[in-house]
């Protein structure tokens, strides 16, 4: 295998890493978006949607870009729970700054990966991929930024 043939299969993977925390914070912040309560409800219920849609928007286009590098992606919920990074969160009844703070926290780790897989994109040659992160980056970014200073 050449070096570009391992930068190609390191980007892969990492992708594949990406898809999987992508569906795992989707399903955090609809979980969020479900079971917030309290004086910012409704505030909180439509940016927990607002978030979730966009994070759920990324998993295709992610998914799409391992398929055109000519990998395979994530086949099951078990596959994607063996290679997120993002911890489950089963309680719910957290109060509603702890919802924040966990997707601050997340949100935050999710622009290191990201920001992690733009240096493979490169190292691979990959303008494309590299491209498409500094969107998600951008989005990523914003979503941890609205988080914060809720927090603040």
């Amino acid at each position: 295998m050449t070096s570009k043939d391992n930068s190609k299969a390191a980007l892969i993977d990492s992708l594949n890493g990406l898809l999987a925390d992508s569906f795992a914070l989707y399903l955090k912040t609809k979980n969020f978006h479900w079971h917030v309560r309290g004086p910012q409800f409704h505030d909180l219920h439509l940016l927990f949607d607002t978030h979730a849609t966009e994070v759920f928007a990324m998993t295709d286009l992610v998914a799409e870009r391992v398929r055109k590098l000519g990998g395979k992606t994530m086949t099951s919920i078990g596959s994607i729970a063996a290679r997120t990074t993002i911890a489950d969160e089963d309680d719910t009844s957290l109060d509603a700054m702890a919802m924040v703070r966990q997707l601050f926290e997340d949100n935050t780790a999710f622009v290191g990966t990201l920001k992690a897989i733009k240096e493979l994109a490169g190292e691979a040659g990959d303008n494309a991929t590299d491209g498409m992160i500094d969107d998600w980056t951008d989005q990523t970014e914003q979503r941890a930024w609205f988080l914060r200073e809720i927090l603040a």
